[in-house]
């Protein structure tokens, strides 16, 4: 037996996630003792807010917690949900609507699994996040991507979206603000692509994620309440995650229509259970607790924005629209591919990632895991002074 055959085919196809893939090979660099600075986790740098962590201790004190709930969640965490989704996402759902995932991630992949059929077709945008395609494809399902480049502020179009669909399209991921572009589509674009939807009865998947950091008074309006019909073929995925600074806690949900949220939590009482009880009492403390924190957090993203996208666009053959979320900036180095770097001439984004981190020791995910390649996202999800000094190491490196 062969080591390929040892695995299932399914299994042996996945790539392993390209983000956290350079991340791990920064922070391997770093353990050297080499000063890597690390653009490439979309993670907050910031701590838990004291009123969420405060909540988990609370918790530990109670030992119902510390026995099975039931696998959907904690009814105060759906409950929470249930006001969140009315407050940001514009949609009146019951508790029962709600299903409590092991984080984001987890929340896109059972959404998968529960409406994709095998040769089903996704429509995914690109730029998209490194783990889409791979999730569609584990419910064996088919990614059909559609790239949108800055020149049209890496957002597609209805036209486009309308080439790609064939009588095998099933369903449309939608991001918005995007990772890894933090594009955010307008409310009219928004409302043109869900009337597009929901005129040719696809399912929507819409990723959430981000839509409560956004910048210069956008905002980033859900497609179920910009089309709210569509809310009968939308699987809305969300999490604390981003907004919180709760990467750790492996908290996401999946709202939606009663019978796909029972089709998921079918599928979640055989692969998971509960989710981690402290972890969902926190998440509710998050949700219905204190903002002030997350507007803190909101400004310091904003300023960081501001400013790397300032110093981005000073590196030679290097172009960077202003994201109006997230906290990614895309940018298009095209310009800077085919030309001579520290006697290297990379003709790729992968190529010149790689140089980047082997010569100025800054690690950066280049476009060719969220797509085409010519790209390079950064997170600026970091601290002030190393994002700087990161911009300064590759600006210095290319000429600027």
């Amino acid at each position: 037996m062969t080591q390929n055959t040892r695995l299932s085919k399914k299994i042996a196809a996945i790539a392993e996630s390209a983000t956290l893939k350079v991340d791990g090979k920064a922070k391997a660099l770093q353990a050297e003792g080499r000063p890597v600075i690390s653009y490439a986790a979309g993670e907050p740098d910031f701590p838990t807010p004291p009123h969420v962590v405060d909540a988990a201790r609370e918790a530990l004190n109670n030992p119902k917690n510390f026995r099975y709930t039931p696998a959907v969640g904690l009814p105060v965490l759906r409950e929470a949900i249930v006001r969140k989704t009315k407050r940001d996402s514009g949609l009146d759902i019951l508790p029962s609507q709600v299903i409590v995932t092991n984080g984001g991630k987890h929340a896109v992949y059972a959404a998968f699994q529960t409406i994709l059929n095998p040769g089903d077709e996704v429509i995914l945008p690109a730029p998209y996040w490194t783990s889409y395609p791979e999730e569609i494809q584990l419910a064996d399902g088919v990614p059909v991507e559609v790239f949108a480049g800055s020149d049209q502020g890496y957002k597609v179009t209805v036209a486009q979206l309308e080439a790609a669909r064939t009588n095998k399209t099933k369903a449309l991921l939608f991001c918005s603000p995007s990772n890894p572009t933090g594009a955010v589509y307008t409310p009219e674009e928004t409302k043109a692509i869900g009337e597009w939807a929901l005129e040719h009865d696809l399912f929507v998947i819409s990723d959430e994620i981000y839509q409560n950091l956004t910048y210069d008074g956008v905002r980033a309006v859900s497609i179920v309440e910009a089309v709210p019909e569509l809310a009968k073929n939308t699987l809305l995925v969300n999490g604390v995650a981003k907004t919180f600074a709760m990467t750790g806690w492996r908290i996401g949900w999946i709202a939606g229509p009663a019978d796909l949220i029972k089709g998921a939590a079918n599928l979640q009482s055989h692969m998971t259970s509960n989710i981690n009880n402290v972890a969902q009492i926190a998440a509710a403390a998050a949700l219905d607790g204190p903002q002030e924190p997350i507007e803190e957090m909101r400004l310091a993203f904003d300023r960081r924005r501001k400013l790397i996208v300032t110093e981005l666009n000073k590196v030679p053959g290097f172009h960077c629209p202003t994201p109006e979320g997230a906290f990614y900036a895309y940018v298009d180095v095209t310009g800077a591919l085919g030309t001579e770097i520290a006697g290297v001439t990379p003709t790729t984004s992968l190529e010149l990632a790689d140089l980047i981190l082997e010569k100025a020791e800054v690690a950066a995910v280049p476009g060719e895991a969220f797509g085409p390649s010519g790209y390079l996202r950064f997170s600026y999800a970091l601290g002030d002074e190393a994002l700087v000094e990161g911009i300064q190491r590759i600006q210095k490196l290319l000429g600027a």
